[in-house]
Order: C-alpha cells, then sequence, then structure tokens
C-alpha cells in the first residue's frame, strides 16, 4: 500500500481529503499543526476523527506563528463578519490570511513523506469556493511541487518523484460536501468556523462559515455541526 502525507486540520475541506486519499488505496499519515490559531477547537475535532477516518498514524507539530502574526487568525485582529463574499471589492486578499501558512505546512509535510519514503501529499487547497487566499491556486501548488523535486534527497538520488495531490481544487464547496458525504465523512465531527464560540460552537458569520453554510445548501443537505446564530443552518 503507497503512503501519503495529508494535511488534515480537521476542517470540512482536509477531512474530506483523507476520505479521498484512502478510497485511492493510500495509506494516510495525517499531519496537523497546533499554530496559536483561534479556532484551535479544529484540532480536538481531528484528534476525535482521525482514529475514525482510518489514518496509519496522525502527528500534531508545534509551531507557534503568533510571533509572526500579521493574521486575524494569529492575533487579536477582529474576524471579518458578514461579508458579501459576492459583492465587488471583496475579492481582496482577507485579514483571516495566514501568512505562508500552506508554504511552511507543506515545507513539514514534504520532510515527513521523506522520512517516510513517501512521495504522494495530499492538500485541501480549493480555487473555486474560497477566500482568495495566494496559496491555495493551481500556480502555488505546481511551484512548490517543482521545488519540491529539487530540494530533496529522494528526488536528486532518484529514488523517486513528488506529486502533490489535489482533489479538492476544481470543486465548488457544494460539490466537495456530495463528494465527503459518497465516500461516508461525518461533518459533525468537522469545524470550519474562523471564530468559534467559547464552547465550541459556529459563529455562522465569518468567510468560512458562510462557505460552509452556502455549500450545503447547495448540495441539498442540512450541516450537522451547531451555531450561535442559526440561519441557513
Amino acid at each position: 500500500m503507497k503512503k501519503a502525507v495529508v494535511l488534515y486540520s480537521g476542517g470540512l475541506d482536509s477531512t474530506t481529503c483523507v476520505a479521498i486519499a484512502r478510497s485511492e488505496g493510500y495509506e494516510v499519515y495525517a499531519l496537523s499543526f497546533s499554530y496559536g490559531q483561534r479556532h484551535h477547537v479544529e484540532l480536538e475535532k481531528a484528534k476525535t476523527f482521525a482514529p475514525l477516518l482510518g489514518v496509519k498514524r496522525h502527528l500534531i507539530v508545534d509551531i507557534d506563528l503568533r510571533a509572526i502574526g500579521g493574521s486575524a487568525l494569529t492575533s487579536d485582529l477582529a474576524v471579518p463578519k458578514d461579508r458579501d463574499l459576492d459583492a465587488p471589492g471583496e475579492e481582496q486578499i482577507p485579514v483571516t490570511y495566514v501568512p505562508a501558512r500552506n508554504t511552511i505546512f507543506l515545507s513539514y509535510a514534504l520532510a515527513w513523506a521523506e522520512v517516510l519514503d513517501s512521495f504522494d501529499l495530499f492538500i485541501g487547497v480549493n480555487a473555486l469556493d474560497y477566500s482568495g487566499y495566494p496559496d491555495c491556486r493551481p500556480e502555488f501548488i505546481e511551484a512548490y511541487q517543482a521545488m519540491a523535486n529539487l530540494a530533496t534527497q529522494a528526488a536528486v538520488e532518484q529514488r523517486g518523484r513528488y506529486a502533490i495531490h489535489t482533489p479538492l481544487l476544481q470543486l465548488t464547496k457544494a460539490q466537495i460536501i456530495q463528494r465527503g458525504a459518497a465516500l461516508g465523512v461525518d461533518y459533525r465531527l468537522t469545524h470550519s468556523c474562523y471564530d468559534p464560540a467559547a464552547d465550541g460552537r459556529a459563529c455562522g458569520r465569518c468567510d468560512s462559515c458562510q462557505l460552509r453554510l452556502k455549500g450545503f445548501r447547495e448540495a441539498g443537505l442540512s450541516d450537522p455541526v451547531d451555531y450561535v446564530r442559526n440561519e441557513g443552518a
């Protein structure tokens, strides 16, 4: 069985990504990060859900990106709420972007893959229903994959070629949810909210909640998680 390192936050997209990798016959090594994110509850979901997804090993790495800051997810900056994501002028990169996050995460995934003698990395980036983050674009993934095959001993010694799999890249949020549902993903054990309440309930108002709720509506399904504000849930 081939090994794959899958970036796994405990959110909707990454959980679906784990399920897809498993369905394609990979032995999954799930990699999560405690990076000082305000929505740390996602890691609790990841810890609970990883064994149920059948991952071979779940590794959580500690990185304190609060020391760098620059994002509402790693500082005291306010998380934007109730934005009209379809309105003109809303296409700019929001303050919830974490500087170089996917570059950092993929670097750890690449290092672990090299140790595991794996050449397959999965990441749940999406270029359709997303918040406009630059490190979710196909150009970024292509460039990173090229770099991975230049910067590692395994590739230089021609033991294999690294491939970064992005099965969600060109799917709408609704299509992602439908794909996961078809694979038996229980979305009750996922977390997407950027600014959850103290009890862990999703706010229903941040960009991530809005995209998730929209996806469930368009998929013709009900979102099973609890929201502080229940309209549309």
